[in-house]
């Protein structure tokens, strides 16, 4: 003999099962690089399941200051490569890093890490003028310039952010429009198309995710 489920409790296990699912914080990946696209992935680095994280870096900012891993001790952080003079990307990604800016300009806990990959031009009066320009603060906001080298690894073997393969060399150049979510953990936590609109706001409610994960913890 069929027995039967009442359709008002049909309704009822619906409605708690859409209200459990709604209710509940969104949770990010947390992404090693057997989780990015190979292409992405300096080769060495393919394999890696876990535990990947942002290691040590020395750069100087558009103040003359030296930056590194330990200013961003605690912090949630997007990151990204550019260069001043860039004609194509470069502006479009501004603009949009801009709005994450604003979005959590009173929030000290996000920050932003910006790359030059043109170190040889972008040197710290360069990067001190565009910030000024930009109308952005330094507590906030790094631009960071120095060896070439450590910045492309950066990009290559830390950030994930650049498909091309190089050695940091004279004739090497990285050109990307990837940002890139790091965690108070120095994790990455996503990657976005630092070019779109629809992409960007995506990212705007990941860091939302990301405060409230830290909330909890």
């Amino acid at each position: 003999m069929k027995r039967f489920i009442p359709a008002f409790l049909i309704a009822v296990i619906g409605i708690t099962i859409a209200y459990f699912m709604i209710d509940q914080p969104k949770v990010l990946k947390v992404f090693n690089p057997i989780d990015v696209n190979p292409e992405l992935v300096d080769e060495s680095l393919r394999s890696v399941d876990k535990l990947h994280r942002v290691g040590s870096f020395s750069l100087t900012n558009q103040d003359g200051k030296e930056i590194t891993e330990n200013d961003y001790e605690g912090k949630i952080y997007v990151t990204d490569f550019f260069f001043v003079t860039c004609p194509t990307i470069c502006p479009k990604m501004t603009k949009q890093m801009n709005r994450v800016y604003d979005e959590f300009m009173e929030n000290s806990d996000i920050s932003f890490l910006s790359h030059t990959v043109m170190p040889e031009a972008d040197s710290v009066p360069v990067l001190n003028q565009y910030a000024k320009e930009l109308g952005v603060s330094s507590d906030k906001w790094n631009f960071v310039t120095g060896d070439k080298k450590q910045i492309y690894n950066l990009a290559r073997k830390t950030y994930f952010a650049a498909v091309t393969e190089g050695d940091g060399g004279i004739n090497d150049f990285v050109h990307t429009e990837n940002f890139v979510l790091i965690d108070k953990d120095k994790r990455l936590r996503g990657f976005y198309d630092g070019t779109s609109k629809e992409d960007v706001d995506r990212l705007i409610i990941d860091i939302y995710a990301l405060i409230e994960e830290y909330k909890e913890n």
